[in-house]
């Protein structure tokens, strides 16, 4: 008992040192678990969109652009149904950045009217749009089903006459020099204005002249000027599934047409199969002719006779002796 105290009566070193152990070991856990919480914590933050290297995804926008007078509609309904979960954006565009927007980005597909600048462009014909004159209502076209380029040779045209070669080529101002400036147009209701005043013509697709319609102007066909070609366009190194998609959409195909890739070895496998059936039933047949017994056949009729002979004794009409 003597060793285990010293003489003021307090208790050994032994002692102490194992509380200080204890001691140290509980403040080690203490820091342990505070910093095992903050990890966690910084890892949430990081999850929730703080840290740029693990950014929340979102879905990507399928953007489809098309040219005034297009009309996108029934394939954009389609894209919804199939696609409810890929967000859609349709905007319209001006003629000069028709194949633009493609370039620049903004987006993935263009519903153009030709012509364009084609380099680098994958292009689908989609359907070709009559031309007509546009004129004030009280024009003489007002009397007319449909009109020839020449019979508006003498009118001025309220457009760059290059965008009308087959109108250039006659008209009458172009030829004699005397073809003025066009008036100030902002856009081609400013154009219509124009027109319904008496300024001149216009010579655009059915499908402009019926966005632009007023009542005080007339359209009428133009027979023999070119039809304008509207086609889907899209960048040719950005072909991609979406665009795939929407390809397939445009040219009517079905919702379930990638998925019978397939068919067509299913139907050689079943082609074979029936190719020797065939045969085994033919070779059927012909072993049951051989086996069938010998059939005497009747004596052919004289020549020149279509009915059989008639018998001796069934010669005499009833009453006859």
């Amino acid at each position: 008992m003597g060793d285990d105290w010293n003489s003021s009566g307090a208790a050994s070193s032994k002692i102490p040192s194992f509380w200080a152990a204890v001691a140290g070991f509980m403040v080690w856990v203490f820091f342990s678990v505070i910093s095992q919480a903050y990890s966690l914590r910084a890892v949430s933050i990081r999850r929730v969109g703080t840290d740029e290297s693990e950014p929340e995804r979102m879905p990507v926008t399928f953007s489809i652009a098309f040219v005034a007078g297009v009309t996108p509609t029934k394939w954009t309904r389609i894209w919804a149904e199939r696609r409810p979960d890929q967000p859609l954006e349709v905007f319209r565009t001006e003629p000069g950045e028709q194949d633009q927007v493609l370039r620049d980005g903004r987006a993935q597909v263009s519903l153009v009217r030709l012509p364009i600048d084609e380099t680098d462009l994958s292009l689908i014909a989609l359907y070709r749009e009559i031309p007509v004159v546009v004129a004030a209502k009280d024009h003489f076209i007002a009397d007319q089903d449909s009109v020839l380029v020449a019979d508006l040779a003498d009118e001025h045209l309220l457009q760059d006459p290059d965008v009308v070669p087959e109108w250039r080529a006659v008209a009458t101002e172009v030829r004699d020099g005397t073809r003025r400036a066009l008036p100030k147009m902002r856009d081609l209701d400013e154009a219509m204005e124009q027109v319904a005043a008496g300024v001149g013509i216009l010579i655009v697709p059915h499908s402009i002249a019926r966005l632009h319609g007023r009542k005080d102007v007339v359209s009428r066909p133009v027979e023999d000027v070119a039809e304008s070609q509207v086609s889907l366009a899209w960048l040719s190194s950005e072909t991609t599934e979406d665009v795939e998609e929407f390809i397939g959409i445009v040219r009517g195909r079905t919702k379930d047409s990638s998925r019978i890739d397939s068919l067509p070895a299913e139907r050689v496998k079943k082609e074979k199969k029936t190719d020797k059936a065939k045969a085994a039933a033919k070779a059927v047949r012909v072993a049951a002719a051989k086996a069938k017994p010998a059939v005497s056949r009747k004596a052919p009729s004289a020549p020149g006779r279509t009915r059989p002979t008639a018998s001796p004794k069934k010669g005499k009409r009833r009453g006859s002796r």
